[in-house]
């Protein structure tokens, strides 16, 4: 596959000033013109305010935008969230809906290696002021309990048999197993199991990777995070997902599909690059290998993609009943008492079929969203009932040192953006540059004078992941709040934290 010192393609620029080429329409929307690359199908889109695309304005990312628009099929725009970076062939927060019955294409590079990454949250009846005094003891016992770390072993032992069962079961395997509440499964993005998995379009090497690790977190950007509400913006919404009043504690968990999902990835490109060029597909970027959605290798991309986001979602199915058990143990109390209840869990990192409205008419369309959730508005059908009159539920974790944040998901989306929303704040710097800054700093101990108490495998997974190194959640919920792609519910603030 392409590195990315050639990965731009050929006519990209990475020291160009974007702010030259990009047209802004209003106060939170830029066009990147069809015309700026000849074989451009449709133009770009960028969510983002002055302010964001300042941090932008020299990154290749936007380059990116303009060869995802060249994917055949392609219809809208291709989109860029405001947590915008650079990515594997799509930019990371890229969307992109292709037509599936014509001329439309799957992209790997579209979903990304960690498939189903995403984020689950749950609530509970604990305060702040309950928690506080016994932190460190909760954090060392997740911790030990969750297993982080690159290659991480967990505490299940999957055999042959057993993974295929993940892969076709999602969430309700572990479930079946005792590690969670069927509850969970309501309150799962579909239902916490995508039903067109294939466990055998994956293969051997895959399973052989996530057979050790289902319930673990993995490294990077992972992480569980006990939080508590800072500021309720929205009352009524808050109140429909069990948030109630300023101080009380929930967990967030953010992980994907670890090794399983990477080499899904891995060996799904090799065969799509061989025969996108059987298809005759010409692309500027070959990151962004692709086949039609109706071929046979379009097929079974997908039926091994939806059985890895089965692996993800029994993935923190497991890791959110162990991270239950860790506060039964600290704190003495069963998690049914302290009201331990799951919130949603959400992906990003996936390729759904979907119906949407193309030029009046209803299209099916394969969606892309490679760090970017659903945003599906009040009244949508695949919204949970619980939630059907506030929409879905949307969770935009921001970066250790600071907030997260809670929204639902808002009516304009689906007309701007195939009802998708940011995913996250979004990298400004490296994981290189970041540890290069800060250097020869304590971030624990800096963090611990702000009262959040972090465990990580090393100094090393704390600076990549360090406040310095990510974008300002607030401002992308903002702009994405006024582009009308969610509406913001309430902000959470960290008071621990475990990393790999």
């Amino acid at each position: 596959m392409a590195g990315p010192q050639n990965a731009i393609g050929a006519h990209g620029n990475r020291n160009m000033d974007w702010t030259t080429v990009l047209q802004k329409r209003d106060g939170h929307r830029w066009e990147l013109p069809q015309d700026y690359k000849s074989g451009m199908n449709v133009p770009g889109v960028v969510f983002a305010d002055d302010k964001l695309l300042q941090l932008i304005r020299e990154d290749p990312c936007i380059e990116q935008v303009a060869n995802v628009a060249f994917l055949p099929g392609i219809v809208g725009h291709s989109l860029a969230m405001p947590d915008i970076h650079w990515g594997y062939g799509f930019p990371i927060g890229g969307v992109a809906a292709t037509r599936v019955d014509e001329d439309g294409v799957v992209s790997p590079g579209g979903v990304g290696f960690d498939i189903n990454c995403g984020i689950r949250l749950l609530r509970t009846d604990l305060t702040e002021a309950e928690v506080r005094p016994h932190l460190k003891d909760l954090v060392s016992t997740l911790f030990r309990e969750i297993h982080t770390g690159t290659g991480a072993g967990g505490r299940i032992r999957l055999s042959a048999s057993e993974v295929d069962k993940v892969l076709k079961e999602g969430g309700a395997w572990a479930v079946g197993r005792g590690l969670g509440d069927p509850d969970d499964l309501e309150v799962t993005e579909e239902g916490g199991c995508m039903a067109e998995a294939d466990p055998s379009a994956v293969g051997d090497r895959p399973k052989a990777r996530g057979g050790p690790q289902i319930g673990t977190l993995g490294s990077g950007n992972h992480f569980l995070e006990v939080q508590a509400v800072d500021e309720i913006l929205d009352r009524a919404a808050a109140s429909t997902m069990g948030l109630t009043e300023p101080g009380q504690v929930t967990i967030m968990i953010h992980c994907g599909s670890r090794g399983l999902g990477h080499q899904v990835c891995t060996d799904s490109l090799r065969v799509i690059e061989a025969a996108g060029r059987r298809y005759g597909i010409e692309l500027p970027d070959r990151q962004l290998a692709s086949v039609p959605v109706s071929s046979p290798e379009g097929g079974e991309y997908l039926r091994a993609m939806n059985a890895a986001a089965n692996f993800a979602w029994a993935n923190r199915q497991c890791i959110a009943h162990w991270a239950r058990e860790s506060f039964e143990q600290v704190l003495g109390r069963s998690w049914e008492d302290m009201g331990m209840w799951q919130v949603y869990d959400i992906s990003h990192n996936m390729a759904k079929i979907e119906d949407h409205t193309v030029d009046g008419k209803s299209t099916r369309l394969c969606v892309h969203r490679k760090g970017a959730t659903r945003s599906f508005p009040a009244g949508h059908p695949e919204v949970p009932e619980r939630y059907r009159d506030i929409g879905q539920p949307v969770f935009v974790p921001g970066d250790m040192g600071r907030y997260s944040f809670l929204a639902v998901g808002a009516p304009k989306a689906m007309e701007v953006s195939f009802g998708s929303t940011c995913h996250g704040a979004g990298r400004v710097e490296s994981r290189t540059r970041a540890k290069k800054l800060l250097k020869g700093r304590d971030i624990r101990q800096e963090l611990e004078r702000e009262g959040i108490i972090v465990q990580a495998k090393g100094w090393a997974s704390l600076a990549e992941e360090a406040s310095i190194a990510y974008k300002d959640v607030a401002d992308v919920v903002r702009v994405s709040e006024e582009a009308g792609l969610c509406r913001n519910v309430a902000r959470l603030r960290p008071l621990g934290v475990i990393k790999g």
